[in-house]
């Protein structure tokens, strides 16, 4: 296995270093599609939409990091809090995973996996979310960063890849319920954000024992999000972030709040395009699908989207809101963390598991995402060294920022994961101590997961009687 990725990897070095990002992963992206069936025109459709989106993505990044690199430099000495790493947000770790020759090939190996466990009756869930498979590929990559092989590394990457499947068919009876929805309505996410669920639901139960009645003081979180409008908004965030290090870093009045528009504009722009990735791979969900129905025949399926289908539930925003300034303070005192939340501060990574565990129980999402953000500041911190070299391996490093900066995502999705894949790349790089220490470290995780699970069935069949008496 290892020989045949070196050899791609000597014969196409030079074309590598030639080739730009974007136009490399239209190439891909428009070959895959094609190979499964999708017509030209709309494989090259989705193809060029992707370089689009790279490009673009790239462009808002360099405009962000520019702006902010003197302001930051000059935060750290005014204020003495070293937050040194430069949180580009999820899209350019996106574009670099998708820049390594791995990610295709963990693609081709969950593809398999998921239509074994179709055949074999393990699931009903199709995952269709391609593009989405980076969040999984950058969890192996790190892994092999960290010391891991080939062959371990795959087996990392299957073994949480089948759990996130296992959880997208757990969580549907929720996604209905939460939806409003039928239960023939297909729709379900095997999207790493989801696999926070475990670690939510520990203190979702805490709750429960300890301040049971906390439920009643809850609030309507679509009148919050009414009441508070603008000043919720990604550009009023934007703005805050901005006058924030502005003023810390002893900026002229002209030049925070230039600064501010700055940072407003980027993060509204971050998720316009952040769509653009999203539908550019369309036709190759669709491509995957169809070629899937036809050798299942008429079975009812379940479909893996990616998470914004449920992104209508008000609450999810609402706890969004309220953790971005949390975070920011949170991310001066912690121990242990170096970034400065930015690109990340709207923390996708972690609300849309909140709603589900919580049932969009929006006090207890923000109490409990207080405790969670810290796992992903950390995690952000621990894989920035990896995310800065895979980004200049691909040439995808920031423009603006100075060659000994480091990048990462604040807010990435599978932070625990992150933390998996450091000890089982040490472990498989250095043995000892890690190979016991990266044992104790999967045991814990899996057998949280069991639990999780079995309070998910019972949570489901609740659901189920629920339905039934209506």
């Amino acid at each position: 296995m290892n020989g045949i990725i070196d050899f791609a990897n000597t014969y196409v070095k030079k074309f590598m270093d030639y080739i730009t990002p974007a136009v490399l992963m239209m190439l891909v992206l428009t070959i895959v599609a094609i190979a499964v069936g999708v017509k030209f025109s709309k494989a090259l459709e989705g193809g060029i939409r992707l370089a689009i989106s790279i490009t673009a993505i790239g462009a808002i990044m360099g405009i962000l990091t520019t702006s902010f690199s003197e302001a930051l430099q000059a935060f750290v000495l005014r204020t003495g809090i070293d937050l040194s790493i430069t949180d580009v947000g999820w899209a350019p770790l996106a574009n670099i995973t998708w820049g390594s020759p791995y990610t295709l090939y963990f693609l081709v190996v969950m593809i398999i996996v998921n239509l074994v466990m179709l055949f074999t009756n393990k699931t009903d869930t199709l995952d269709v979310d391609i593009f989405d498979i980076w969040h999984l590929a950058i969890t192996g990559l790190f892994a092999m960063y960290m010391g891991a092989n080939l062959l371990i590394t795959t087996l990392l990457v299957i073994f949480i890849g089948v759990l996130k499947i296992l959880n997208s068919d757990l969580m549907k009876p929720t996604f209905n319920e939460l939806l409003d929805a039928p239960d023939e309505n297909p729709m379900t996410t095997t999207h790493m954000n989801y696999m926070m669920n475990p670690i939510v639901m520990v203190f979702d139960k805490i709750i429960d024992r300890l301040f049971p009645s906390l439920d009643k003081y809850d609030f309507d979180a679509a009148k919050l999000n009414s009441k508070i409008g603008f000043w919720g908004s990604k550009f009023a965030i934007g703005i805050y972030l901005g006058l924030l290090v502005g003023f810390l870093a002893g900026m002229k009045l002209m030049d925070v709040l230039q600064l501010a528009f700055t940072a407003a504009t980027c993060l509204e722009l971050f998720s316009v395009i952040g769509q653009w990735f999203i539908e550019s791979v369309e036709p190759l969900s669709q491509g995957i699908a169809d070629y899937a129905n036809k050798k299942l025949g008429d079975r009812k399926l379940n479909i893996g989207l990616d998470w914004p289908f449920i992104a209508g539930r008000a609450e999810m925003w609402a706890a969004a809101n309220i953790l971005a300034p949390i975070m920011l303070l949170i991310a001066m005192i912690l121990p242990g963390n170096k970034v400065l939340p930015l690109g990340g501060i709207i923390a996708m990574g972690l609300t849309p598991a909140l709603l589900v565990v919580t049932g969009g129980k929006i006090i207890r999402m923000v109490i409990i995402g207080i405790f969670m953000l810290p796992i992903f500041l950390w995690s952000g911190t621990l894989i920035a060294p990896y995310a800065t070299e895979a980004a200049k391996a691909v040439h995808a490093f920031p423009t603006g920022l100075p060659e000994t900066a480091l990048i990462t995502h604040s807010t990435l999705e599978g932070p625990v994961e992150k933390f998996v894949a450091y000890f089982i790349g040490l472990a498989n790089g250095e043995g000892g101590k890690y190979i016991l220490i990266a044992l104790m470290v999967l045991i814990a995780y899996l057998l949280l997961f069991m639990w999780y699970r079995k309070q998910m069935i019972k949570r489901n069949e609740e659901l189920k009687l629920k339905r039934d008496s209506i």
